[in-house]
């Protein structure tokens, strides 16, 4: 299983409900952890002749062949691939694999030299979007009628959105949507993430590729089914970004899943701030590392969400402003674990972290905040980076955060 760092995302203060945007800056694409289990030892066909299988039906998929594209499916698995094979139909290909890895016997079916396991890495690119590929893992099933094999059966370690029905498209100037709604529904979307594009790059500036992929599934469940977890994981979370934490520009493209049901309860002004704290995400992707403070790198996100929106402090940091109002303010900068999603006070640790970014900005400037951010992730201390850039240590740095807070929540 490739290693994770969960990143929670930006508390919603303008929701009656607290709705908390978890962005996961993991590789969820390659993991391991589902299938049958199986050992895999050489049986059955070889992993060349189960490869030239996956190969033509790769081709075929891509030439939109679907009679090729079923040549090897067996017939009791037709119907169910003949589906998947229409419901990728508007999906923006540009490339479109499968990489053997190994195969073995069908431990669920008692074994067998007509039957066979293979452990198989799938990967594809959107066109315009993906430099590399996208990857997941499965496991398919192979038997073997009249001296040829063919797919009998498959197990992903997570569900693609075109499993879960026929994908539509929407393009926007800056957005490629993909959703199981229809266009209308999806247009929304690319628009609002038509405006976070620039507002990120403005901010941000150059050195990602500028473009955002969405993907909206039906329901939280769907939703839960993409990331291959439970949906009490996600409930109340409007949406997550999948992507390699400190990744090459080579590295695949993130991918910003949206939660409906949570999304749908947003105002229009939540539902921006939610798209551009994400495409945020995704542009500051290769520079966050796991050097990377949770409150650097989510409240750099927020600030940017609520740039030039000309809210105050006070309304977008609600809870806050309560303990500050009671005598409960806060002495030290948001640690990781505040931001876990079952942690208390999860929404002062967003709204402390927005904070402590605006300040660096409001005393700074932006160009220094986007220093620091980059600076950060190459390693070392975060007080020798805050010395570096801003010229303080993290102990004044955090003595004039807390004086901050007091005087613009007060």
């Amino acid at each position: 299983m490739a290693a994770a760092r969960t990143r929670p995302g930006t508390a919603a203060p303008w929701c009656a409900a607290v709705l908390v945007v978890l962005t996961l800056l993991a590789l969820l694409t390659g993991c391991g952890g589902g299938g049958s289990g199986a050992a895999v030892v050489p049986a059955g066909p070889g992993a060349p002749a189960v490869q030239s299988v996956l190969d033509r039906q790769a081709a075929a998929l891509l030439h939109r062949d679907e009679t090729a594209f079923l040549a090897d499916v067996d017939p009791g698995f037709r119907d169910r691939q003949r589906q998947v094979f229409r419901n990728l139909a508007q999906v923006p290909l540009a490339s479109w694999s499968y990489r053997v890895t190994g195969v073995g016997p069908d431990g669920d079916a008692g074994g067998g030299g007509d039957r066979a396991l293979a452990r198989v890495q799938v990967g594809y690119r959107l066109t315009g979007y993906d430099t590399s590929a996208v990857t997941s893992d499965a496991e398919l099933t192979l038997v073997r009628r009249g001296g040829r094999w063919y797919v009998a059966g498959d197990r992903h370690d997570a569900q693609q959105l075109w499993d879960q029905g026929p994908v539509r498209v929407v393009r926007g100037a800056h957005s490629l949507v993909l959703g199981t709604d229809g266009p209308a529904a999806l247009r929304t979307y690319a628009d609002a993430a038509d405006r976070a594009v620039p507002a990120v790059g403005r901010a941000w500036g150059n050195g990602w590729s500028g473009r955002v992929v969405v993907e909206v599934p039906s329901s939280l469940a769907r939703m839960a089914a993409l990331l291959h977890a439970a949906p009490d994981t996600y409930r109340g979370i409007a949406a997550v970004t999948t992507g390699e934490l400190g990744g090459s520009s080579g590295a695949p493209a993130d991918r910003v899943i949206i939660n409906p049901e949570a999304f749908g309860e947003l105002s229009a002004f939540g539902r921006q701030v939610v798209l551009t704290h994400e495409t945020t995400h995704v542009a500051t992707r290769a520079a966050t590392t796991a050097t990377t403070p949770l409150w650097l790198s989510e409240g750099f996100a927020d600030w940017v969400g609520y740039g030039g929106t000309g809210r105050t402090a006070r309304q977008d940091a609600p809870e806050l402003s309560r303990d500050v109002a009671t005598g409960r303010a806060p002495r030290n900068l948001p640690s990781d674990a505040g931001f876990g999603t079952t942690a208390g006070g999860l929404a002062q640790a967003y709204e402390g972290a927005w904070l402590a970014c605006r300040l660096i900005a409001a005393d700074w400037g932006d160009a220094k905040l986007t220093e620091l951010y980059r600076a950060a992730g190459t390693g070392g201390s975060l007080d020798t980076h805050l010395r570096a850039v801003l010229g303080t240590g993290l102990d004044d740095f955090t003595a004039r955060w807390r004086a901050y807070v007091q005087r613009e929540l007060a």
